[in-house]
């Protein structure tokens, strides 16, 4: 690895953890305004009407859902440009680095939705939350990382940022697929020619970035509109912006908009996300509604099953001499990683705000409890684990 990629993935790991670290100060801001004089304006903030009208297209929704749909729409866009180019050019390229964060991720989504969907069989509105324990935070699990300092090796970072990248690609599937209301045909085609005219862009090798973000708004109102969940126009957008130029290699369209829009992303999107999405009023909060079967399973999906799904799938591709494990991490740090992407938080947020709250069906529990709860219990875990694994291996 030359010096420039040593500097990058140092500067990439930085950002991450400071990210991260934002992250949890607006998370605790958001429970204190919750439950604090501020709740009533809070919550008046949340639903404030904003609407954008063009002739007869209008787009009315209150802030919170601009929020879910318009800023978490740029989060996917990043998300998408940033797998994209691991893939082409980064750690993903290389197919041998892609088996081992690769089947940690199936497991890391598989086993806690088995978990959930095991607590929540009796009630089909329930199921609707079988994919919220699937995710894992990369942003969250890399500030806590941070708190151990310089014994973290690099490879585990890479592993853990690698795992959380297909865990993206799983909770971008799901939505995809199973997160959807009734589809408007009209609407859909809008979206399928913006695609057509992105794909024709790329094929004619055109670098202006603005080109392809106009077409890619038009396929946002078009998805908006049509039933399929807005957010995933950031994600096809990102397959069709060029990473490099063939007249010019040293030009690249895509790291260019992902280095923009890093700082956007992390300081501003993400935090902004946090505050109006994780302000859980806790008064009348009890046993019963932490042992809701919504929350409940909810919180062992990101506890138990996260650990169970990854360290087992990876310990088993290891026996079974599918991957190696990367240098610097033995089987106690990779326990304790498996722990860490128990840190659902944002994606789990928004998973659940599609299952539930803009459904309007959240009224007999809060599955933000058993988020936060989950996601809290999964950081103490992996920190307690890595602090004594990774000092066993300073010694």
């Amino acid at each position: 690895m030359n010096s420039i990629d040593s500097s990058y993935i140092k500067r990439f790991f930085q950002q991450e953890s400071a990210a991260g670290i934002l992250l949890m100060v607006t998370a605790l801001l958001a429970i204190l305004v919750a439950n604090s004089p501020l709740n009533y304006w809070y919550d008046m903030l949340m639903d404030t009407p904003v609407s954008i009208q063009v002739g007869a297209l209008i787009i009315a929704k209150p802030l919170l859902l601009w929020v879910n749909d318009g800023l978490m729409a740029v989060f996917f866009l990043f998300v998408g440009l940033e797998l994209k180019r691991e893939i082409v050019e980064g750690e993903l390229s290389d197919k041998r680095n892609m088996i081992l964060p690769g089947l940690g991720a199936l497991g890391g989504m598989v086993v806690p939705s088995v978990i959930y969907i095991l607590l929540n069989s009796h009630d089909k509105t329930y199921l609707d939350g079988w994919a919220i324990p699937a995710a894992t935070d990369i942003a969250f699990a890399l500030g806590i990382l941070t708190l151990l300092g310089d014994r973290v090796p690099t490879s585990l970072k890479v592993f853990l940022t690698s795992l959380a990248i297909f865990d993206d690609v799983g909770a971008i599937v799901i939505i995809a697929l199973f997160y959807n209301d009734q589809l408007s045909l009209m609407a859909l085609v809008v979206a399928g020619i913006c695609l057509l005219v992105l794909a024709y862009l790329n094929y004619r090798q055109v670098m202006a970035k603005s080109m392809y973000l106009f077409v890619g708004l038009i396929m946002w109102v078009g998805l908006l509109k049509s039933g399929v969940h807005a957010t995933l126009a950031g994600v096809m957008l990102a397959i069709f912006i060029p990473i490099k130029s063939k007249d010019n290699p040293a030009e690249s369209p895509l790291k260019e908009l992902e280095h923009d829009l890093h700082s956007a992303v992390a300081f501003f999107i993400l935090p902004i996300f946090a505050f109006f999405n994780a302000g859980l009023n806790l008064s009348g909060v009890g046993l019963e509604q932490i042992t809701h079967s919504v929350p409940l399973g909810i919180i062992l999906g990101l506890v138990v099953g996260k650990q169970l799904g990854i360290f087992g799938l990876c310990w088993l591709g290891v026996k079974l001499k599918w991957a190696e494990l990367p240098k610097g991490m033995d089987l106690g740090s990779l326990y304790g990683v498996a722990a860490l992407c128990g840190i659902g938080f944002t994606m789990s947020l928004f998973i659940g705000s599609l299952a539930f709250e803009e459904t309007g069906v959240n009224l007999l529990f809060d599955e933000r409890l058993g988020i936060l709860i989950g996601s809290i219990v999964s950081g103490i875990i992996g920190f307690l684990v890595l602090n004594k694994t990774l000092s066993k291996q300073s010694g």
